[in-house]
């Protein structure tokens, strides 16, 4: 099937398909004479994989390296596949205690702060910003 075909199927535009050829995760089987790309059902079940992985989180290189393994299955081992697993949801876990730090400050400079139509002038979360370093 052409491009345009193949981002109908998926539920995704033709710039999506060209992104992730672009990055090395999907290569059309051939090309028409006159340069349509044409893909193929196992260039479907290989973009949904992609799309799968996206979806809980996995960045493009984790993407690849999962692609690696599912194309050579026999070569790997699945502990390759929960190490990859594990250090994404560390990083996840990561990030939200970071959203949950940022969460708590601006909880905290938004409960001081009288939010009336006075000058800013006095306005306490201006000043906290300017005057502490770390307001956690």
């Amino acid at each position: 099937m052409k491009i345009g075909q193949f981002a109908k199927a998926l539920g995704v535009s033709t710039d999506t398909l060209r992104y992730y050829e672009a990055h090395g995760l999907l290569a059309p089987s051939s090309r028409t004479e006159s340069g349509y790309r044409v893909y193929t059902q196992m260039h479907l079940q290989q973009m949904h994989f992609i799309l799968r992985a996206k979806d809980v989180g996995f960045s493009l290189r984790e993407i690849q390296e999962l692609l690696n393994i599912q194309i050579d299955k026999h070569q790997h081992r699945c502990e390759e596949v929960k190490y990859i697993t594990l250090q994404k949801r560390d990083l996840v876990q990561k990030k939200i205690n970071e959203l949950q730090r940022f969460e708590r400050s601006l909880t905290f400079l938004a409960d001081r702060c009288c939010g009336g139509k006075e000058s800013a002038d006095s306005c306490s979360i201006l000043t906290a910003l300017e005057e502490i370093d770390d307001i956690n």
